[in-house]
C-alpha cells in the first residue's frame, strides 16, 4: 500500500509540476516588465548613435542625436543616394527652427512609447510562458497565445496571435530579445477592414549601452497584410542602431546640431558602443 501511495503521489507531482512551472514562468516574466517600466520612469537619458533604417522606398543612414524637445537627424544616406554635406546642414537647421516638427516629433514618440506600454503590459496576460533554457546570465522563455485572454484593442489582437521566444538578462530582469511570429491569419471587420497573414514575424534585440541603461539596437518587422496598425512602425522594416555615445541630460537641440555635423560620414563599425 504504502508502495502504492508513493507512486500515485509521484504521478501527481508530476502532473503537477507544469503548472507550477508556467506559474513561475509567468511571475517572472512579471518582475521583467515591472523592471522594464521602471527603468523607462527614471531613464532621462540622451544618446548620440548611427542608424541604418531600411524601409520599402524609404531607407535611410543617418547620425541621431537624442534631446528633450526632439531628435535631431542627419540623414547621410537616402535610398541608396548620398546627401550631400551642405543639403544635410540645411535640413539639421531646418529642424532645429521648426518648432511644429519637433512637436510633431514628440507627440509622434509619445504615442509609439504608449503603445509599447501598453503592449508590454499585456506579455504576462496574453501568453502561457514555459522557462527553455537558463544559463545563469539569461533567461530564455517560449511564450504562445493564452486561449483565456480576451484581447482589449486591435493592437493586442494581433499581439495575442503571436508565437516566440523572449530572452531576459536574470540579473537584471531586463529584456533582451523578443521575437514572435503569426501563427494565424489576423482579420478586421471579417478582412473587410484588414488582414494580416499568417507567417509574419518580428524580431528585437537590446544591448546594454550604459550602466543600467538598456536600448533597442536592432528591429526586424516583416508582416504582410492590407492593414497598417502600428502607424509609425512599417510592416516591414530593418533598423539597426549602432555607436552610442551619451550626450549632457540637458543637451540642446543647437548643441545636437553641433554633435551630428561633426560626426564622420562613413566608417562605423556596426556592433559599436
Amino acid at each position: 500500500m504504502n508502495t502504492i501511495k508513493f507512486i500515485v503521489f509521484c504521478l501527481l507531482l508530476v502532473l503537477m509540476c507544469p503548472g507550477l512551472q508556467a506559474q513561475d514562468a509567468k511571475q517572472f516574466v512579471q518582475q521583467s516588465v515591472n523592471s522594464e517600466l521602471e527603468a523607462d520612469r527614471n531613464d532621462h537619458s540622451h544618446w548620440l548613435f548611427h542608424e541604418v533604417d531600411r524601409k520599402p522606398g524609404n531607407n535611410v543612414t543617418q547620425w541621431v542625436a537624442q534631446t528633450g524637445k526632439g531628435d535631431v537627424k542627419r540623414v547621410l544616406v537616402r535610398n541608396g543616394q548620398p546627401v550631400p554635406e551642405q543639403q544635410q546642414k540645411q535640413e539639421v537647421d531646418k529642424f532645429i527652427h521648426d518648432t511644429r516638427a519637433q512637436a510633431q516629433q514628440r507627440q509622434q514618440g509619445q504615442q509609439d512609447d504608449q503603445q509599447a506600454e501598453r503592449l508590454l503590459k499585456l506579455l504576462p496576460a496574453a501568453f502561457i510562458w514555459t522557462e527553455t533554457s537558463h544559463n545563469g546570465e539569461t533567461t530564455t522563455l517560449h511564450f504562445k497565445p493564452d486561449p483565456h485572454f480576451n484581447p482589449p484593442n486591435r493592437e493586442a489582437r494581433v499581439f495575442s496571435a503571436m508565437e516566440g521566444d523572449m530572452m531576459v538578462n536574470t540579473t537584471q530582469h531586463r529584456i533582451q530579445s523578443l521575437k514572435g511570429k503569426l501563427i494565424r491569419d489576423v482579420t478586421f471587420g471579417w478582412g473587410l477592414l484588414g488582414r494580416l497573414k499568417q507567417g509574419g514575424w518580428f524580431d528585437v534585440e537590446r544591448q546594454e549601452i550604459g550602466k543600467g541603461i538598456w536600448q533597442i539596437t536592432r528591429t526586424q518587422t516583416h508582416i504582410q497584410g492590407r492593414a497598417l496598425l502600428f502607424k509609425t512602425i512599417s510592416e516591414i522594416e530593418d533598423d539597426e542602431k549602432t555607436s552610442f555615445e551619451r550626450l549632457p541630460d540637458d543637451v540642446s537641440l543647437e548643441q545636437a546640431a553641433s554633435v551630428v555635423m561633426a560626426k564622420k560620414d562613413s566608417g562605423v563599425k556596426s556592433g559599436g558602443q
